[in-house]
């Protein structure tokens, strides 16, 4: 498609970190045309990370991106909830939008539980006030799913001085996400910051003051929190021509261009093509919806690199922050750096001798190193790796 120009007008769509670097990354590339980012919630755009630790501890009020909307010249439309779709035109509960380009950064939605009206959720800033205001000391919270989040909100409520219980339908902590010798070791983080972790622990119904699971047993609950992780927030454009992949992402380019002309897509809600990886990804984490906003903002005004990050994320929890990079497969190779026995250790996924992906607990030094190695694609010398005394950097073929 033609370079943008001056006068095209573009529409953001999604108000979250994907969209709010984008529209910045516009003005900072010298583009001064007229420029909207529409929000769906009626917060100006803010950063969700703190939602699970400072927010709900008390810390913070509000996450709000410090950025002067006014100076940028940026029309930001909240709470306008994106409905439809049709070429050169934006649909929302409160009108249309004209636009020549637009980008979706509309993010995911997290997953409800059939019956699920009694427990609450943790995705937006509204969604952690209100969570802060009942996690009193004594209550007890009930999480179900012992993933990413629910470790999170579990470690900030004990700190509350909360009775917590985790119940996750798998054999272990974090099902999918990493292998269960990982996450043994992990099981025992809950028991020494008092939290009572429940796996095979399938959840039939939540009722107000009780979730009951599938063999009939009820556990009480003074309040229940629901994290089984998120969807691409993407039904609205059903029918509108943007090609979706199986499970909601929206079906992008290198480029991050969906299928129909003149529209982008970044963040959680799109998955692009990865030669680093092999196939198509998606990723619902910071990182990614930090870098590939402005890679659409970048490819909007020429640029013609393809996308093709080493994937990143991290997670505070039970007084650890647990770092990943890469993106490994069932016939990689694992490599531990370290025992979990150890107060810091972490772990390499090698193909080949190739590092494709790291975790480290608590090894900042090894995260870094390693995620430029992964870049980079050098292969190490699986013996010297395996030395959690060697650098990384100095294990190299």
């Amino acid at each position: 498609m033609a370079e943008l120009r001056s006068t095209d007008r573009v529409v953001v769509v999604g108000a979250g970190l994907a969209g709010a670097q984008c529209v910045v990354a516009l003005r900072e590339g010298g583009w001064r045309g007229p420029l909207s980012l529409v929000g769906a919630e009626p917060h100006r755009p803010y950063d969700r990370p703190p939602l699970s630790k400072d927010v709900l501890l008390a810390k913070a009020d509000r996450t709000a991106f410090d950025l002067d909307w006014e100076a940028l010249d940026v029309r930001l439309l909240t709470g306008r909830r994106a409905t439809g779709l049709t070429p050169g035109t934006l649909h929302t509960e409160a009108g249309d939008l004209p636009y020549d380009r637009l980008v979706i950064a509309t993010g995911a939605a997290p997953i409800r539980l059939p019956g699920d009206g009694a427990a609450r959720v943790l995705r937006t800033i509204d969604d952690s006030l209100a969570l802060r205001a009942v996690l009193r000391p004594q209550a007890h919270l009930v999480l179900v799913g012992a993933g990413w989040i629910g470790a999170e909100t579990a470690t900030a409520a004990r700190l509350l001085g909360c009775r917590v219980t985790v119940l996750e339908a798998a054999d272990a902590p974090l099902p999918g996400a990493l292998p269960v010798e990982l996450t043994a070791p992990m099981r025992a983080w809950y028991a020494e910051a008092g939290v009572e972790l429940r796996l095979g622990a399938r959840v039939d119904r939540i009722e107000p003051g009780a979730v009951h699971l599938a063999g009939g047993e009820s556990v009480p609950a003074d309040e229940v929190v629901v994290g089984v992780g998120a969807r691409p927030d993407t039904g609205w454009l059903a029918g509108t021509g943007v090609e979706l992949d199986g499970a909601g992402a929206i079906r992008v380019d290198e480029r991050l261009r969906t299928s129909l002309p003149g529209v982008w897509a970044a963040g959680d809600c799109a998955g692009y093509p990865s030669a680093r990886y092999g196939g198509r990804v998606t990723v619902q984490h910071w990182d990614h919806a930090l870098h590939s906003g402005r890679a659409v903002a970048a490819a909007l005004l020429g640029a013609e690199d393809p996308y093709d990050p080493v994937p990143y994320f991290w997670s505070e929890q039970f007084g650890r922050m647990v770092q990943y990079a890469g993106r490994h497969g069932a016939g990689d190779r694992l490599l531990w750096r370290g025992s979990p026995a150890e107060p810091q250790w972490s772990v390499l996924w090698l193909r080949g001798e190739r590092p494709v992906a790291v975790l480290t607990v608590d090894r900042p030094r090894d995260l870094a190193q390693a995620r430029r190695l992964i870049d980079q694609g050098k292969a190490l010398d699986p013996a010297l790796a395996a030395d959690p005394a060697v650098p990384l950097k100095s294990a190299l073929r």
